[in-house]
């Protein structure tokens, strides 16, 4: 559980909620229905026009990386690199066959198989990368349509903001009218740049975090993988592995 995207969406919302209420305001003036209706269907309406049905659907499905952590350990990765390295050191690369069914990611499966195959490394580097860069690209156009929501939703907010103006005008000889019709105007706004600033955008930037993040770890598994199929020597295969871990996962050096 990604535990700053979950405090983020409370400490935001609970900003917006307890502001109204210390102000005097009452949590029902800004519980509008009519205005989210009209600012959260009309921006889900523009993001389907824009995009394509499988974008929009793993769009969606992106929606569970920013609020769950993904399982990664680049620890794990890199020693599981170098047990193959020592493997293939005394065995041959024909041993790490055995190994297949313990290597439980897809991504590092497939290079692992291809090393087992026999494949150059000048090709196993091309193949991984080339999927790499297809699924950081596939992600990245899929975050976007949250991007989007948030260009989307503000503008939105104002068209509900000038019907509700619209319904106020059209009552004027109706006093009792006048109240309703300017708080959907008020609260479309409120709406449509509150999602935007407050969901949308953050979620789309989190969201392209993480894609990133299992890219530069794809990285790693890449180098790692070369370097075995090449028969680099472990000890110095792992120095370079740890070169991509952040400074605070790096290894200690032990003082003297």
């Amino acid at each position: 559980m990604d535990l700053l995207t979950i405090i983020g969406l409370v400490m935001a919302f609970g900003a917006i909620i307890g502001g109204q209420v210390l102000e005097g305001g009452h949590l029902g003036s800004i519980m509008q229905l009519t205005a989210f209706i009209i600012v959260m269907g009309g921006t889900f309406g523009a993001i389907l026009i824009q995009s394509p049905l499988p974008v929009f659907l793993k769009g969606l499905s992106l929606l569970s990386t920013a609020i769950l952590e993904p399982k990664q350990d680049l620890k794990a990765d890199i020693k599981q690199v170098i047990d193959l390295a020592n493997l293939s050191r005394k065995q041959g690369l024909l041993a790490l066959e055995g190994k297949l069914k313990d290597v439980t990611d897809q991504f590092f499966r497939k290079g692992v198989q291809l090393i087992v195959d026999g494949t150059d490394a000048k090709l196993i580097h091309g193949i991984l990368e080339v999927e790499m860069e297809h699924q950081e690209e596939e992600g990245i156009n899929a975050a976007k349509i949250w991007e989007s929501a948030g260009g989307y939703a503000p503008t939105v907010g104002i068209i509900g903001a000038v019907l509700g103006l619209i319904h106020v005008m059209e009552n004027l000889s109706d006093p009792s009218k006048l109240g309703s019709g300017i708080a959907v105007a008020f609260v479309a706004t409120v709406y449509g740049v509150g999602s935007a600033n407050l969901l949308f955008l953050p979620l789309a930037n989190k969201i392209k975090l993480k894609i990133k993040r299992t890219s530069a770890r794809r990285a790693m598994i890449i180098s790692g993988l070369v370097g075995l199929a090449q028969g680099e020597n472990p000890r110095l295969l792992q120095e370079k592995l740890e070169g991509y871990l952040s400074q605070e996962a790096h290894p200690k050096e032990k003082k003297p």
